[in-house]
């Protein structure tokens, strides 16, 4: 069978081509959550952590931008110690980590189930690389409830870092 197209079909099907490829590596909203007032001092605000507010809507993910060598992300600041305003220990072991190792978590996209668990990633910044280990997720499938220490889902592109990492990076702590 033989089949004979025009230019104009040609050039209509590449830009759907290229249409759905890019639609395909978008990381877009997943849904969203109504954000609930914390009870009376049940939001830890370390390292000025977010609390959720009554009736605000938050986007939720259940992906990240595509990686690469160059992948851009937002650095945050993390405290990884039993109080602190990561809340619970990590996933990835169930343990808490000391501040002054470089830790990170990940977004939930990024952190992929766990299967980036205990594995070393690049962090450049400010003129500076600093590896740090991944051992933990960064929600950004649920948030505002004591689970996640009444904090708003995280977004997409998160990289939830310990105060080593900021050191490394040389990025004071209250940028």
């Amino acid at each position: 069978m033989t089949c004979f197209f025009s230019k104009g079909s040609i050039l209509v099907i590449l830009l759907l081509a290229i249409c759905l490829v890019s639609e395909a590596q978008q990381c877009r909203p997943s849904g969203r959550i109504r954000g609930k007032k914390p009870p009376l001092g049940q939001c830890n605000q370390e390292d000025d952590s977010d609390c959720c507010k009554a009736g605000k809507m938050y986007p939720t993910y259940t992906c990240s931008p595509t990686m690469s060598g160059n992948t851009q992300a937002y650095l945050t600041l993390n405290s990884f110690e039993a109080g602190g305003d990561g809340g619970g220990p990590s996933e990835c072991d169930g343990k808490y980590h000391n501040d002054n190792t470089p830790v990170v978590a990940l977004s939930t996209g990024w952190y992929n189930g766990g299967s980036r668990c205990h594995n070393n990633i690049r962090i450049n910044g400010n003129g500076c690389s600093v590896v740090a280990m991944v051992v933990d997720e960064c929600d950004s499938t649920e948030g505002c409830d004591a689970d996640h220490d009444y904090q708003p889902p995280c977004p997409n592109n998160i990289v939830d870092a310990s105060k080593a990492v900021w050191k490394a990076l040389g990025v004071s702590e209250d940028n």
